[in-house]
């Protein structure tokens, strides 16, 4: 028996490889719920096992790959499979196959080609502390090395595995170079903060969002700096750690881009995903989908930013998507035979025009937009999901004079490195006290750390009112001024008035928006 693994979304449960040879008309059967990248396996091992100067059988050969329920798909069982056969009919060892778990497509003349997944795999061994060592294609190995915890050998073909196996050669065993390679990951940005020119409003609440990891709407005309306020963003967020970067590579490693060639150092960073979806989308494209379910633009997200710009040009059922993701912060795609389940802790950012021609609330262009026009452009976007997103804006233009007169400034504004430490320290008292940010506070959560004057209390009422929030809206207001207590340095749960005055201007609709 040979131990590989599947995949089922981010998890790889284990796969046994059996294989029964017998005496009869020469066949070769795999079972096991296996599609057909599985099943055409088949002619790539024979052709293997033969170019790599072993014996085929020339007798009836059955494959089970255990469990029988788990679909199994893709190349990666082509060496299990080719070293059960090899082991069934005496041409290796068995005494210590069950030491190790084999991944990797063959091709014909037996060499070990790359495959997608092999990140999530290796981090579901350590996950389990599995105490086998990992035996995959060397070009696997780049990124799979640094997992603490997990022995894992390179080989580059069949033949090489099988002269392991019989003790005639030892593979190179990977050590782990985490501390290394953490000093290596990537930590670049083009985007800094400070190069905006204006908008002390705006980079005062793209500050607050990224405190609390709130969801942020921009609303504006066309040409005030929305999408560049949003592209800072992954520069003012905290580095990932080494775990989260790694966990970010395994999902990205599931994506079908990344068939074709193996994850390579360099494709690891410590910056914060960055997701840029065009409004052309497909749904299945943005939660994830397929026959063998994939990560969609969400989950590779995870732990980053969602960006989506001209949010109102996208399709209503495709943004309609995003609410259970929004409030459960994860998706499950449901098919007939499984169930696959995707991490997808995001931070939302969308940004918008008011009106069909965009310059509705321009201080000085004139919208050609009826009301009729604007009321059907905003329906685009549902009130329910309105309701999920935790600040909004108004960006209007910087005035002309104003522009040049910033533009010859020499003290500019903050820079992204100093945004950037106020967002770490409040990130750090956050996890801290309640060991999540305050974006995923619930209800009784928010009244444990969230405490208010009495004095204060009647006013709230009152915004509460004039606002005419919803629940959620009002617990939104009150993580809001979480963060903004938070940003000052408070050590107390008790939250200011002005944190409350300030959260109540950034949880008000946006003037314009009809729905």
């Amino acid at each position: 028996m040979i131990f590989s693994r599947g995949l089922s979304g981010l998890d790889a449960p284990q796969v046994r490889v059996e294989v029964h040879l017998t005496n009869g008309l020469p066949s070769f059967t795999i079972v096991g719920l296996a599609d057909t990248g599985v099943r055409e396996s088949k002619d790539r091992v024979r052709a293997a096992i033969i170019q790599s100067g072993y014996e085929f059988p020339n007798r009836r050969i059955t494959v089970n790959l255990a469990p029988a329920d788990l679909p199994k798909y893709s190349g990666r069982f082509d060496l299990a499979i080719a070293l059960g056969i090899l082991a069934a009919s005496a041409q290796l060892p068995c005494n210590q196959l069950d030491q190790y778990e084999f991944a990797g497509e063959l091709s014909l003349s037996g060499e070990l080609r790359p495959f997608s997944g092999c990140l999530a795999i290796a981090m579901a061994m350590r996950k389990e502390k599995s105490l086998r060592r990992f035996i995959i294609p060397q070009e696997n190995c780049s990124v799979t090395s640094i997992i603490p915890d997990l022995s894992v050998l390179g080989a580059n073909c069949l033949a090489q595995v099988c002269d392991f196996l019989c003790g005639r050669i030892q593979l190179e065993r990977l050590s782990n170079h985490a501390k290394k390679l953490t000093a290596d990951l990537k930590e670049t940005s083009d985007h800094d903060i400070a190069h905006i020119q204006g908008q002390l409003i705006a980079k005062r609440g793209l500050e607050i969002a990224a405190a609390g990891f709130h969801s942020l709407l921009l609303a504006g005309p066309p040409g005030c700096g929305k999408s560049m306020l949003a592209k800072c963003l992954p520069q003012l967020l905290p580095k990932l750690t080494l775990d989260e970067a790694l966990e970010v590579a395994a999902l990205h490693s599931l994506r079908g881009a990344r068939h074709h060639r193996a994850l390579a150092t360099a494709d690891l960073s410590r910056l914060r995903p960055w997701q840029h979806p065009h409004h052309s989308i497909t749904t299945a494209a943005l939660v994830g989908g397929g026959a063998h379910p994939l990560p969609g633009a969400i989950t590779l997200a995870h732990q980053g930013v969602l960006f989506l710009d001209e949010l109102p040009q996208f399709a209503r059922q495709t943004l309609e998507a995003l609410r259970e993701p929004l409030q459960n912060r994860v998706v499950t795609i449901t098919r007939a035979h499984l169930s696959s389940h995707f991490p997808c802790n995001f931070m939302l950012v969308a940004a918008m025009n008011l009106c069909p021609c965009g310059y509705f609330g321009h201080p000085e262009k004139v919208c050609i937009c009826s009301a009729t026009q604007r009321l059907r452009y905003q329906n685009k976007i549902s009130g329910p999901l309105l309701d999920r997103i935790d600040i909004k804006m108004m960006i209007t233009p910087v005035p002309h004079e104003l522009f040049f007169q910033t533009q010859l400034t020499t003290t500019a504004s903050a820079n992204s490195n100093q945004v950037a430490t106020r967002i770490a320290n409040a990130w750090a008292l956050q996890i801290n006290r309640q060991g999540k940010l305050n974006h995923a506070l619930n209800d009784q959560e928010i009244k444990n750390w969230v405490e208010i004057d009495a004095a204060d209390e009647h006013d709230l009422y009152a915004v509460w009112k004039g606002l005419n929030l919803s629940g959620r809206g009002m617990h939104r207001l009150l993580k809001i001024a979480r963060t903004i207590a938070d940003l000052e340095g408070a050590t107390s749960t008790r939250v200011k008035r002005a944190h409350l005055l300030e959260a109540s201007a950034l949880s008000k609709p946006i003037n314009g928006m009809m729905n």
